[in-house]
């Protein structure tokens, strides 16, 4: 796709959440402007935590605002468990963000999993594959569904989504949504979007901070063999597109070029 990443260092988490406010108000307007409506998929972690610190604050200008009502919300990967479960992205999102939007404000569109098939996670897939062929394929087919924005996490081994290194999900080509029966981080049955998908995105921000995250940011920035992890191949394969949102403490050690601002 032509283009580097962008790797954004900040000194201090105000200052993230501040530009990542910026950058996820940026894409809303793109979306908008679009088709009216802003298609976002976001994974667990630690990035429901940080994305309520960027998107609780009530914007004071009509370009400052997160118009809830316009948003579809997806989940870049899911654990095959009940949505209130304790290992659920969905009720961490619900927890740290969703529940905490004001009483009278729009709310956002969230596609969850069908919980019903927690105990057959091909069919979890292949259900959730149909929620996104409803809302990027209704009306025409296309190869993969263009979201306007993915939100994504580090993991300290370099997995992003639920695509974990040397997995054979990697490899997967054509399914947007698949079932991992193995994943060596607990729970071990998930479903996850693909790599093409993910990397197809108009935008794609990573959020990793903290210095247990320094080691893997080097090994995928500055080492070859860090463009074969997943979050290396998202970043070959989304280009300038990829934006990712750190800390100092997680970046210190990289040489790759960094900005501290939008």
């Amino acid at each position: 796709m032509g283009g580097q990443p962008t790797l954004y260092s900040f000194s201090d988490i105000e200052a993230l959440t501040a530009s990542l406010r910026s950058y996820i108000l940026n894409a809303q307007k793109a979306g908008l402007e679009r088709h009216n409506v802003f298609k976002v998929a976001v994974s667990g972690g630690s990035l429901p935590n940080i994305l309520a610190k960027a998107l609780l604050p009530q914007g004071n200008t009509h370009g400052d605002t997160i118009q809830w009502g316009r948003w579809e919300i997806f989940f870049a990967d899911e654990r095959a468990v009940p949505l209130d479960g304790a290992d659920s992205n969905y009720r961490l999102l619900k927890e740290e963000l969703l529940d905490k939007l004001p009483a009278d404000a729009p709310k956002p569109k969230v596609h969850t999993i069908h919980e019903q098939y927690v105990d057959d996670v091909q069919e979890l897939a292949d259900q959730y594959e149909q929620v996104l062929v409803g809302s990027f394929a209704a009306k025409d087919s296309v190869r993969l569904p263009l979201f306007d924005l993915l939100l994504l996490g580090c993991g300290p081994d370099g997995h992003t989504c639920s695509l974990f290194p040397q997995h054979e999900l990697l490899r997967e080509a054509d399914a947007w949504v698949v079932p991992i029966f193995d994943s060596p981080k607990p729970p071990p049955q998930r479903i996850t979007l693909t790599l093409p998908v993910v990397t197809h995105g108009l935008r794609i921000a990573f959020v990793a901070t903290g210095g247990n995250k320094e080691d893997i940011l080097k090994e995928i920035f500055d080492k070859e063999e860090g463009q074969g992890l997943p979050c290396g191949l998202v970043n070959e394969g989304g280009g300038e597109r990829v934006s990712w949102f750190t800390d100092q403490s997680a970046a210190a050690g990289v040489s790759y070029p960094r900005k501290g601002s939008l």
